[in-house]
């Protein structure tokens, strides 16, 4: 080999060599440059907060009003809650204790009347209202109508507030209502919500007349709302809670039969109450028996529907006009009662002083008497 060839294969080689020795120490460098990376980054993780926004946790202070919360908040502050003392009863193992019962009432006038239901106060010797920021003060009932289920209670405490009154008469089914009161007695100014299910309804009391004209609603009331308002939206009382009704003849359970007396007849009621003390119905002088085509049919009655008299209050109007124990009245005026006009119902469309025929069976035949109606304060 000439000394030019060995020159060129030597140059080669350190060439080479140096080629592989140079990419040996820039990958090593290289390496070497992303351990220390890597190893800082770690460092840096564990020492090191991670920078960023700071986390916040936002609370909301909206303050939301709606139709229903402000109706709540406007009538509240009239609503009651009734307490009376039903005196201790004789037995034969001695006296019983006195027993205590509630209800619920709201104010109507600012001289400290209230209205309530009639069965709230019934049998009662004292009466007392818990304000709705718990202040309890003595009241007294002015008066009471048995067949409208309302009473006027007085006081001559504070009143914290006046209830408007609502234009009952143009209620509308599914219309949104509400009522307040004080369910049990202990739940205080509780308010409920449903809409009105119906209007005109007629219960029977099982006492010889109906409860007619009622509000249905589907808000919940229980025992102790009795004669809390109901309300609507624009926080005025259009009812006066009265029933609820859970179950039937037949067994059935039921929920959300709520009912109220609308406040046109409320208001009817209490005006004369507070101007007279009581309100006036029309009055006959009878004792009676409903007559149903079930109790005509057992005792073999000539009626199905009618009033069987078991007793004459002597000097009454019936006395004057010659009605006598036995008699069955099966006709007021036009009004033949029946299955939807119950005696005292059909009587209560008349007024005291009012001259009308009655028409009743005796002995089997059909007579007739002219009867001028008295009047009644219970």
């Amino acid at each position: 080999m000439s000394a030019k060839r060995i020159f060129y294969a030597f140059f080669l080689l350190l060439v080479a060599g140096f080629s592989a020795l140079g990419g040996a120490v820039a990958g090593g460098a290289a390496v070497y440059q992303v351990a220390r990376q890597g190893s800082l980054g770690n460092n840096q993780s564990a020492a090191m907060p991670v920078s960023g926004p700071a986390q916040t946790i936002t609370i909301n202070n909206t303050d939301i009003q709606t139709s229903v919360t402000t109706a709540a908040q406007k009538v509240g502050p009239a609503v009651v809650t009734v307490v009376g003392t039903i005196p201790g009863q004789m037995t034969f193992f001695g006296p019983t204790g006195d027993q205590t019962v509630s209800g619920s009432g709201v104010f109507v006038s600012a001289d400290g009347y209230i209205l309530t239901n009639n069965h709230v106060v019934d049998g009662t010797k004292e009466v007392s209202i818990i304000l709705s920021d718990g202040t309890q003060q003595t009241a007294s009932i002015v008066g009471t109508d048995q067949y409208s289920d309302i009473a006027v209670l007085k006081t001559d405490g504070k009143v914290p507030a006046v209830a408007v009154l609502g234009n009952s008469d143009k209620l509308d089914p599914g219309e949104t209502v509400i009522a307040i009161g004080s369910p049990l007695g202990n739940f205080k100014n509780t308010v409920t919500v449903g809409v009105v299910s119906a209007t005109g309804r007629v219960i029977d009391t099982g006492n010889g007349y109906q409860i007619e004209n009622l509000i249905q609603t589907d808000a919940a009331i229980n025992h102790g709302n009795s004669g809390g308002p109901l309300v609507n939206l624009a926080g005025e009382v259009i009812g006066i809670n009265t029933l609820i009704v859970r179950n039937t003849g037949s067994g059935d359970v039921a929920e959300g039969l709520g009912f109220a007396v609308p406040v046109s007849t409320a208001q009817a009621v209490a005006v004369q109450i507070i101007q007279k003390g009581y309100f006036s119905r029309p009055y006959l002088g009878i004792s009676f028996q409903p007559i149903s085509p079930e109790i005509a049919l057992r005792y073999n009655l000539p009626a199905q529907w009618g009033a069987y008299i078991t007793k004459v209050a002597a000097g009454s109007p019936a006395s004057q006009a010659g009605l006598r124990q036995g008699d069955i009245i099966v006709k007021l005026g036009e009004v033949e009662i029946d299955e939807t006009n119950s005696y005292l119902n059909t009587l209560f469309t008349f007024t005291p002083g009012q001259q009308i025929t009655v028409e009743f069976i005796r002995n089997g035949q059909t007579q007739q008497a002219q009867v001028m109606l008295g009047e009644s304060n219970r």
